[in-house]
């Protein structure tokens, strides 16, 4: 899925002023989030807003499907803090069709955190190492996510190899 988005209004701030969406970021999560760098900034790419640390974007804010403003790791930000929550592995088998921007089907998934929600944004992993593949919003529950087989669990938005991953500032 090709997108057509260009940064815009990009500009460096304080980090008082990217204090809000921090903390619901890290409260969304359940972790601390350390950004001690010499660079932040915001900018806007498509419908979200970006924090952009030391030129890297590790930050999304976006609206979610009942029309409220979430903050959410990009893939580089969950390999800076490796949150503890609101993860989803996947098996061997699913990456390669995760890796071209698929949705995440229910017969791939091993394991999750049992607190999802619906209409949640989670991250996708591989089951053997841990690292993330994709981000995406949860179309079930954590226990739905793990009984299910079939059908399509997790609608991605942000993957390995996309206009986000690969953007260069």
């Amino acid at each position: 899925m090709a997108r057509d988005w260009r940064i815009k209004n990009r500009r460096p701030v304080r980090r008082k002023q990217v204090q809000p969406l921090l903390d619901r970021l890290a409260a969304g999560l359940g972790m601390e989030l350390h950004v001690e760098a010499t660079l932040l900034e915001l900018a806007i790419y498509g419908p979200w807003t970006l924090i952009l640390v030391d030129r890297e974007p590790v930050a999304i804010e976006l609206e979610d499907p009942h029309g409220l403003r979430v903050a959410f790791p990009t893939l580089k930000g969950l390999l800076m803090w490796k949150p503890p929550s609101s993860w989803v592995s996947v098996d061997r088998g699913a990456i390669p069709f995760l890796l071209n921007g698929a949705d995440c089907m229910s017969a791939g998934i091993q394991d999750c955190d049992p607190d999802i929600e619906v209409d949640q944004l989670v991250w996708i992993r591989d089951e053997t190492h841990d690292k993330p593949i994709a981000v995406g919003w949860s179309l079930m529950s954590g226990s739905e996510l793990k009984s299910s087989t079939s059908g399509k669990a997790v609608s991605t938005i942000h993957w390995i190899g996309d206009e986000l991953w690969e953007m260069e500032l």
